[in-house]
Formats: C-alpha cells, sequence, structure tokens
C-alpha cells in the first residue's frame, strides 16, 4: 500500500483500455495503479483489430513505441489507408500483440491475475472502495475504472438491466501464417482490403510478424429464433466450410483466399444501451436508480467509471472500438492527473480526495461521453437500416453492383470518429467548467 499521500486507482480488466490508463498514469507519483484481471494470465480474445489515426495518436502520447513497430502491426505500403483519406494510416495489429505491447510499459507488480471482480462498496470508515473478488480477497481504492469488456462486471453490478443484445452481424475472424497456407496465391494483396456485398463483407490484411487475417461478416434478423448464429458464444470455434460457402459466388481471388483458410472463430457483434452517466455509486449502499445508473448524491459519492466496451459497447462498427478505449483511457488519465497534480504532492485528507474524484470523473465524462453516445447513434441506426433491408429482402437479399456502389457512394462521412482528438476535446471539456482554464495545453 502506498503513502497516505498517494491516490490510488484500481483498474478492473487488463485489456487495451486498463493497460493503457495504467501507462498513462505512471508518469504522476501520487497516483498508485493497480490493474486487476479475471484471467490467470494476459489472453486477449480477438483476432485482429484496425486502428485509426486518433488511436495511433494516443499509442504515441503513451510512447509506447514497439506498439507501431510492423512486427506488431501492418501499415499498407502506399502509405494510405484502407478506406479512408486521412494524415495518418490505418494500423492493423493482433489484439493479442497489441496487448502485449501494453503490458511491457505496466510493471508486473501492479498487474494482479485470476481477481475476477464481484462487488464494490464505501468504506465509511477508511473513506475508500472496498472491491471484492470471486476467490475471496478485497482491495482498497479510492477510484474504481471499469475497463472489463462488453459484458462488464463491473457495469452489470450498478446497472443489473443493462444486458447485451445480438445486432444480427456475425463475423468470422481467422489469424493465420502466410506461409504456408496462402504463399501460393500470385497476386495475393498487400494492401488491406475490405470488400463489400449486399449482405456480408470481407476484410483481407497482412499483419506483423508474417501473419494473415481473413475476417468475414455477415447479417441476419436478430429477430428470427432461427438465425444462425443467434446463440454462439464469444470467440467459438467456426466451421471453415461454412465461411467458404459465403464467398461461393465472389471473384476467383476471393474464393482463393477463403478456401486456404485453415480455420476460423466466431464473434456474434452485440451492443448494449449507452448509460446516463459513466460516474457511478460506490456500492449497493447508493441511494440511485438500477435501472439507468444515475442517483441521489451520497456520502460515499461517485468514485465508478468505465472505459472501452464497458462504456460504451456500440458492437463493433467503423473498426473505432481500440481506438475509443486509446481515448478514454488516455481522458481518464489527463482528468485523474488534472485532480491531482504531481507538483501538489502531499498528505491529503481522504474526504477531499473524494470530492476531488468526483470532480474528475465529471471531468472524463463531459470528455468522451458525447462522442461516444453520437458513435452508439449512428451505428443504431445503421444496424435499422440494414435489418430492415434484409426483411424487406425477405432474407434473399439481391444487390446489382450499380445499387450496391451507388449504396458505398452514398455512405455518411464518419471521418469524424477517426478524425477526433481527445486532447483537444478534454480541453474544451476543461474550459466548460473553469473558462480561466480555456487555453490549457494538456501536455499530461
Amino acid at each position: 500500500m502506498g503513502s497516505s499521500s498517494n491516490v490510488r486507482v484500481a483498474i478492473i480488466g487488463a485489456g487495451i483500455a486498463g493497460l493503457a490508463a495504467a501507462i498513462a498514469l505512471k508518469d504522476n507519483p501520487s497516483i498508485e495503479v493497480q490493474v486487476y484481471e479475471r484471467a490467470p494470465e494476459l489472453r486477449e480474445i480477438g483476432a485482429s483489430i484496425a486502428l485509426g489515426p486518433n488511436g495511433m495518436r494516443t499509442l504515441d502520447r503513451l510512447r509506447v513505441y514497439n506498439a507501431l513497430h510492423d512486427s506488431v502491426a501492418f501499415r499498407n505500403k502506399s502509405g494510405l489507408p484502407m478506406i479512408y483519406r486521412f494524415a495518418e494510416s490505418f494500423m492493423v495489429p493482433i489484439r493479442v500483440h497489441l496487448q502485449a505491447a501494453l503490458a511491457e510499459h505496466t510493471p508486473a507488480t501492479q498487474i494482479h491475475f485470476s481477481k475476477a471482480f464481484q462487488s464494490v462498496s464505501f468504506d465509511a470508515g477508511t473513506q475508500s472502495l472496498r472491491i471484492r473478488f470471486a476467490d475471496g480477497s478485497t482491495a482498497e481504492a479510492d477510484v474504481l475504472l471499469g475497463a472489463d469488456g462488453i459484458h462488464s462486471a463491473v457495469r452489470r453490478h450498478f446497472v443489473p438491466s443493462s444486458q447485451t443484445r445480438w445486432t444480427g452481424w456475425t463475423t468470422f475472424r481467422s489469424v493465420f501464417p502466410v506461409d504456408p497456407h496462402l504463399a501460393h496465391i500470385a497476386d495475393l494483396p498487400d494492401e488491406a482490403v475490405h470488400i463489400w456485398g449486399p449482405d456480408r463483407t470481407l476484410f483481407l490484411s497482412h499483419l506483423g510478424r508474417g501473419l494473415f487475417t481473413v475476417v468475414g461478416s455477415t447479417q441476419s434478423d436478430p429477430q428470427v429464433p432461427s438465425a444462425p448464429y443467434q446463440d454462439a458464444t464469444w470467440n467459438e470455434e467456426g466451421d471453415v466450410a461454412v465461411l467458404r460457402g459465403f464467398y461461393k459466388e465472389w471473384s476467383p481471388l476471393v474464393r482463393q483466399i477463403v478456401d486456404a483458410v485453415p480455420f476460423t472463430r466466431v464473434y456474434p457483434n452485440a451492443t448494449a444501451h449507452a448509460l446516463d452517466s459513466w460516474a457511478l455509486g460506490g456500492g449497493q449502499a447508493d441511494d440511485r436508480d438500477e435501472g439507468s445508473g444515475s442517483g441521489a448524491r451520497t456520502s460515499s459519492g461517485k468514485r465508478v467509471t468505465l472505459a472501452g466496451d464497458a462504456a460504451h459497447a456500440h458492437g463493433g462498427a467503423f473498426a473505432a472500438g481500440g481506438s475509443l478505449a486509446l481515448d478514454d483511457a488516455w481522458a481518464f488519465a489527463m482528468a485523474i492527473k488534472h485532480a491531482f497534480p504531481a507538483h501538489q504532492l502531499q498528505a491529503r485528507d481522504r474526504g477531499s480526495v473524494g470530492e476531488n474524484i468526483e470532480r474528475a470523473l465529471r471531468l472524463y465524462e463531459r470528455t468522451r461521453k458525447g462522442h461516444t453516445d453520437r458513435v452508439m447513434r449512428v451505428v443504431a441506426q445503421n444496424n435499422a437500416k440494414t435489418v430492415d433491408r434484409h426483411r424487406e429482402a425477405g432474407g434473399g437479399w439481391r444487390e446489382t453492383d450499380d445499387e450496391l456502389r451507388v449504396r458505398m457512394q452514398n455512405r455518411a462521412d464518419t471521418s469524424w470518429i477517426h478524425e477526433h482528438d481527445v486532447v483537444e476535446a478534454f480541453a474544451e471539456a476543461l474550459a466548460d467548467e473553469d473558462p480561466s482554464q480555456g487555453e490549457l495545453q494538456a501536455q499530461l
């Protein structure tokens, strides 16, 4: 346990958001960070993950330069991104490599494994949060960040009604060595390629370390009980014959690549409704509305918040999830460090610590929630349109090349997602709170 002057931050989840937040906080000696992970070791479930310019900027700010290395990720040889035209390219790493790169910057003594979150309550005697884990152990903290993914135990603890639902969109992901599986294909793309069809898509890309990813996605009606993969679980083993069947009428090159895929895993995309607030009460004794996550202020205050899919599970659209998680982590760290600057290191009254934490969490939410709520609204609207088209076609969706081309050309501009600057948003949120700090240069 650190000195009485330290502000103790507990992070639930050692995924991308959790580790990034720990890294962003470690340069402040008055902040003590502990990360609690339910798995017995670091293992990121998933395959490839795309990072846009906003996520790459945050990795650069974190100085996690090993995550930007070509051995971890793949950049298009042309220097242009896959679809969007930005100053910086999209990067496609494999999730576990990105997680490992982040872990290299987090002291091993700060990551505690086999710690499945069970509950959190406020201890009036110590003016601290008491966190309980499934193995019976406990921990104390001043603030808790739930970064434990779409099925967040932290979110469910405070908002039991917040359940995930399948969008009808199912993804089949594979990551495997180029050699020997694809070495015989002369025209194998050397750029990241995203191919669109009426009711399915296919993403192809090299990854770092001689790997290649094939990601097939298809739409079903989530309201039809017999819809395929209605009851599938995340990361379950898939059938390559089914994957190949999805693209049997596509181009010869596509069929050649898909036929060479040695295995695939299934990922049914899910979403959860947006919370009214990310600032959550200290424990079950709080006077709160469990259906919305909001409620009257109590003595324990609001010392818990969320990041990444735990805060805004949008369903995996726009290849934005990884970058949103990184920007959440950076914003959370900026808010905490603003409330507890390193140059004011001194013994602190625990009551004043609580007030500053509440202020920091409001600042964090003001920085991020408006942006992520907008992402969730746009994704929900797009999903609804896609499902409606699927229903109108009676499940046998057909679209001519010209119709598909027009639909692609008329897609809404989503550059605001990938061009978003979390540092600028933080400065604006800070100025809203205190106009005298409108010129803040957020170099934290």
